[in-house]
């Protein structure tokens, strides 16, 4: 039995398993989404699907399927239902759950079906855009908005706009809710600017361009949640076996969720009323202080660990997680020394605290196979993004960097190490077997360890090297010092072996 609308009614009630009430198929369509990924699916259509089934929201979802790859079959056969299985950890307790989701009415092809897609800007129930086009899809290109379709995401939201604003004669009342959910800082500002540029490229009237800048509220957002996606071959089986229907969406998430909406309006607020039903959504004046605790406490822990993890002979992070004192290296590093350092006005020590207690049940979610050689990719670039902020908050309130920052970046200095191979991709060795370094200044500090004679001349060139950090690290007092001797461990003992030294001295000096 394939899941459907039709085979509702036959699918057995079973522990963990929600399924959908009939009439939340006769809802109206209030959301157009420019997107069919698995992000989107499982955290805005998330909302949006539970948001129905409490008869809150009471809207549904046309999806646009932008890409030219793959089609809508599965979304027609299975009239827009799949499956979401919800896997992780909340409160120190796993967690499984499974929910037909039904937020999704249709699912239409741009490509093949544009004028569906304007047809829907004549819907008075229409409020909300959502998408996630990845971080590339809001980009400025040349673009006619009078083609079939436009080629670019903004010139089918600008084509889309224009409909809506004809349809409406131009009221204020017909402007939508847009919240992109694509991972770059201000995706909604940039999106506006955007839009706004490629109308006058466009040669749009400025009574328009007025009604999209004024009448429409273009949100900043922030995501976060993994998502994987398909269950793998024998999982998925076993799993349609014990519902007792295929269904070839399925996908799975993990447990945690949030979804942060910048706006000031009350209006906006009042049609984003999905957001009542989950502590999940979170609707704020400014979402700064969010993106801070993801960027720093969930971003930045990863990058500080990667490279010692990997070193430290752990394939995954979850298999980390299950390793006592690397479990409490990385709780130390987080609760104790990240988050005391990047408090301010707006952000409480309890408020980062308790967000670093969330990332850390995240990192040890038995479902989630996360690679921790994968989050060492541009590892340079990451290292200066999230973690020398931290780095300078902490010696501003310390007068030292902490031990277990310093423990992190020796880490990162020895990772580093590298040999260029015959196919040119620089190459680490550990224990006898190479890994490869995805890293854009990999050849930097290539260089430094090849020209330099000793690991103490190393750590100095590395952290004095501006370009890298943004600022000359080797100025701070004591930091160098303790790199120099981490790394010096590192390199007579093993990397577990002075992970293990490191815990044991932690330990005494608290007891």
């Amino acid at each position: 039995m394939i899941l459907s609308q039709k085979n509702i009614k036959q699918i057995k009630k079973q522990q963990g398993l929600i399924i959908p009430d009939e009439k939340i198929f006769s809802l109206p369509e209030k959301v157009l989404q420019f997107g069919t990924g698995v992000l989107l699916r499982g955290l805005p259509d998330y909302f949006i699907d539970k948001a129905n089934r409490q008869n809150i929201f009471n809207g549904r979802i046309v999806v646009v399927k932008s890409t030219a790859s793959g089609g809508t079959d599965a979304f027609e056969t299975q009239n827009g239902l799949f499956t979401l299985i919800e896997r992780g950890i909340d409160n120190n307790q796993k967690v499984d759950e499974i929910i037909i989701n039904s937020s999704i009415s249709r699912v239409v092809s741009a490509k093949e079906e544009w004028n569906k897609v304007l047809a829907c800007a004549s819907n008075p129930s229409m409020q909300i855009i959502i998408s996630n086009t990845t971080e590339v899809g809001i980009v400025l290109v040349d673009d006619d908005i009078n083609a079939n379709p436009p080629v670019s995401f903004p010139g089918k939201l600008l084509a889309f706009l224009i409909a809506r604003y004809k349809a409406f004669n131009g009221s204020k009342e017909s402007g939508m809710v847009i919240v992109p959910t694509e991972l770059i800082v201000d995706n909604a500002k940039k999106l506006k600017s955007i839009v706004i540029e490629l109308a006058k490229k466009n040669n749009v009237e400025k009574t328009i361009i007025d009604w999209i800048e004024n009448a429409n509220d273009f949100c900043n957002s922030l995501v976060d949640r993994i998502v994987p996606g398909k269950l793998a071959q024998d999982e998925q089986k076993i799993t349609e076996e014990k519902l007792g229907y295929t269904d070839d969406l399925m996908i799975m998430s993990e447990w945690y969720r949030l979804w942060a909406i910048e706006t000031k309006s009350t209006k906006t607020k009042e049609i984003l009323s999905f957001a009542k039903t989950d502590s999940g959504v979170i609707i704020a004046d400014n979402i700064d202080v969010y993106r801070e605790l993801k960027l720093r406490l969930l971003n930045g822990t990863h990058t500080f660990t990667c490279g010692l993890a990997f070193l430290a002979g752990f394939k995954t992070v979850k298999e980390a997680m299950e390793d006592k004192i690397f479990s409490s290296f990385i709780t130390q590093l987080a609760m104790e020394e990240i988050a005391p350092s990047i408090t301010n006005d707006y952000l409480s020590l309890q408020n980062a605290k308790e967000f670093s207690q969330k990332v850390l049940d995240r990192f040890r979610n038995p479902y989630i196979e996360h690679q921790w050689i994968s989050i060492t990719m541009q590892y340079s670039s990451k290292m200066k993004m999230r973690n020398v902020p931290i780095i300078f908050k902490n010696y501003e309130r310390n007068g030292f960097v902490s031990d277990g920052l310093a423990f992190g970046f020796a880490a990162y200095i020895l990772f580093m190490k590298s040999e260029l191979n015959e196919k040119n991709e620089y190459i680490g060795i550990l224990n006898s077997k190479e890994y490869k370094i995805t890293d854009d200044h990999a050849d930097v500090l290539n260089k430094i360890w090849k020209e330099n004679n000793d690991y103490k001349s190393v750590v100095i060139k590395v952290l004095s090297t501006e370009f890298l950090w943004g600022a000359n690290l080797s100025t701070l007092n004591g930091f160098s010092e303790k790199i120099i001797q981490y790394l010096e461990l590192f390199l007579m003992n093993g990397v577990t072996a002075t992970l293990h030294q490191f815990h044991s001295n932690k330990i005494s000096s608290r007891s």
